[in-house]
């Protein structure tokens, strides 16, 4: 079924570079901030700063009557006054006076979000907010760094990655100073490199109540120790699209049992926050294998916290796409988290049965759970 590494052991979070050992949430919260400062640093080279202010200039609204009467906002969000930026934030508001739960979306430059989605999101009471991530810097298969952020920070290696983030933080920035959001009900979403993006978005600002990441892959929920067949590495990441992430990332390259972390590790600074990752079973490239053994790695962090239910994976048939089975999950698991609705179903269920675990370690203080790992149910 795959072919990784024989005798894989993905890096244990729990225990400090200096070889201590966790023992209590306190400790946990050091740790937490030796990883933030490793995984930032070498696989995404910093992050831009944070501005001395943003602010949001409504642009316009309007009414869209072919989903239920919206309100549609355009705005821009403007960063300075050292240092200016803006980009553009589309809003579409369901009818009512809120505050309303928000989904974050920067993949605007891909069109996922088609008038379907758009109408099941605002069918559950829930602000669809947009944004074109490109915007912020480009994604055009080439290295050069001349045009949007780069040039406003132009003494910084900061990835595209990193970039993009930022502008999902920018965007948090605004949103929680409008009175129709519920700003303690924030959550962000995105597919394959937008995947990538909101993990690092959501690891990196705790304003965010829940992340979800679709068909992620190599640099998102995948894992660079463990490769099932057909799946993206890292020397195929940075042979192809090196710009994404910092310059360190490279040295890592067949070196990976050398680096410090893996994507659990990244997964793990979202806790105790909601996270969810939702996958296709086809989508080879996006190493689902790898996925499982992440999210099972990741949800050691959050049996320590108390916290197992904020964590959850779904699996569908097919291949890499954002479609309306997606996204319906997705806004199952955000009523859960941030609703209070019982889910019809459950986010835990395992496809690969067969498979061992890559990692020996567990929670400080807890037994080796192995929770959903035989249960293989509906996928």
């Amino acid at each position: 079924m795959m072919n990784p590494e024989t005798n894989v052991e993905l890096p244990d979070p729990f225990r400090f570079e200096n070889g201590k050992q966790v023992h209590t949430i306190a400790e946990w919260q050091h740790r937490r901030r030796e990883l933030r400062d490793l995984i930032v640093e070498i696989e995404y080279g910093g992050l831009p700063p944070a501005p001395s202010a943003t602010r949001c200039e409504v642009l316009h609204t309007t009414t869209v009557k072919n989903l239920n009467e919206a309100r549609f906002v355009s705005c821009r969000v403007v960063t300075g006054p050292d240092r200016p930026f803006s980009f553009l934030l589309h809003l579409l508001v369901p009818p009512g006076s809120g505050p309303f739960p928000v989904v974050l979306n920067g993949d605007a430059c891909w069109r996922y979000v088609t008038d379907e989605v758009a109408a099941e999101v605002l069918r559950r009471g829930i602000i669809l907010a947009q944004f074109n991530r490109v915007e912020i810097v480009p994604d055009v298969y080439r290295s050069d760094r001349t045009s949007g952020l780069y040039q406003v920070y132009p003494e910084t290696c900061y990835g595209a990655l990193a970039a993009w983030a930022w502008g999902y933080h920018r965007c948090v920035d605004v949103l929680i100073g409008l009175n129709f959001v519920d700003a303690s009900r924030i959550a962000v979403v995105g597919h394959s490199r937008g995947g990538k993006t909101v993990l690092l978005a959501g690891a990196t600002d705790e304003r965010i109540a829940l992340t979800c990441a679709n068909n992620s892959g190599s640099g998102g929920a995948g894992c660079y120790r463990w490769q099932g067949p057909k799946s993206e590495t890292l020397a195929d990441t940075i042979r192809m699209i090196p710009y994404w992430f910092g310059p360190r990332l490279k040295e890592f390259v067949n070196r990976e049992t050398e680096l410090p972390f893996d994507q659990h590790c990244l997964k793990s600074l979202i806790a105790p926050r909601a996270l969810l990752t939702t996958e296709a079973l086809g989508d080879l490239w996006a190493n689902p294998t790898g996925t499982w053994q992440t999210h099972l790695a990741a949800k050691e962090i959050y049996r320590f916290l108390g916290e197992e239910e904020r964590i959850g994976i779904w699996y569908r048939d097919g291949d890499h796409n954002h479609g309306l089975a997606d996204w319906r999950v997705f806004l199952d698991y955000l009523e859960w988290q941030l609703c209070g609705r019982v889910p019809q179903c459950r986010f835990d269920r395992n496809p690969y049965p067969d498979m061992p675990r890559a990692f020996s370690w567990s929670a400080p203080g807890k037994e080796n759970g192995k929770e959903g790992e035989t249960d293989t149910g509906d996928v």
